[in-house]
């Protein structure tokens, strides 16, 4: 006689291989998804790059950066004496911000950040533009987790209080600091889409 598992277990084995089969067939769709989050993201945090709040809080990362420096007027870390909190705006600040190229910049940049979004959702027809918008990801990613090591604000400061901080610097990451870590799941992102799209040029 042979004894067959409980009814709970070959439930569970076959809706398992239901789940494998279901992400094996998925797989090309899955990596245009892939693409089509790029987009969204891309999309939408170039798009804020046309408003005052988020030109202004790029500012450190960029002021810092031995890539990026250059295209203001100012250097580091005067910025930190014309920060505007988002939701607020303090005239002064934002004069200083025009006379440094803060929001011209920003228009650029976003612009760029955009075209990226659409090559590599290009891919989806085109494999040469998804290669193209896949290994610019990959490059703006690394530009950008550069941050984590030229940006003093990704960190946590030492400012004090009642009593010593007791977490602050390496590697106790800020909120800003926390952002700029994901873009390592948005290189991993690109170099996936980048490969497939490198794959279909070949076969």
């Amino acid at each position: 006689m042979t004894l067959r598992p409980p009814i709970f277990v070959r439930l569970t084995l076959n809706s398992m291989n239901y789940l494998i089969d279901f992400l094996i067939r998925g797989q090309r769709n899955f990596i245009h998804f892939t693409r089509i989050a790029i987009f969204i993201v891309m999309a939408w945090i170039g798009g804020l790059k046309a408003f005052q709040y988020e030109a202004d809080g790029i500012v450190p990362f960029v002021a810092n950066s031995p890539f990026m420096s250059f295209f203001y007027s100012q250097e580091a870390p005067e910025y930190q004496q014309y920060k505007n909190p988002e939701g607020k705006t303090v005239v002064k600040n934002i004069e200083w911000h025009q006379a440094n190229n803060t929001y011209v910049f920003s228009y650029g940049l976003g612009t760029v950040i955009i075209i990226i979004g659409l090559l590599t959702l290009a891919g989806i027809w085109s494999a040469k533009l998804g290669l193209i918008g896949g290994v610019l990801t990959v490059i703006m990613s690394v530009v950008t987790l550069s941050f984590l090591i030229t940006t003093p604000e990704v960190y946590v400061p030492n400012l004090g209080g009642d009593f010593p901080t007791p977490r602050h610097g390496f590697p106790y990451l800020s909120g800003a600091g926390r952002l700029v870590l994901k873009d390592i799941i948005m290189m991993a992102a690109g170099l996936i889409v980048a490969a497939d799209d490198a794959q279909r040029l070949r076969s």
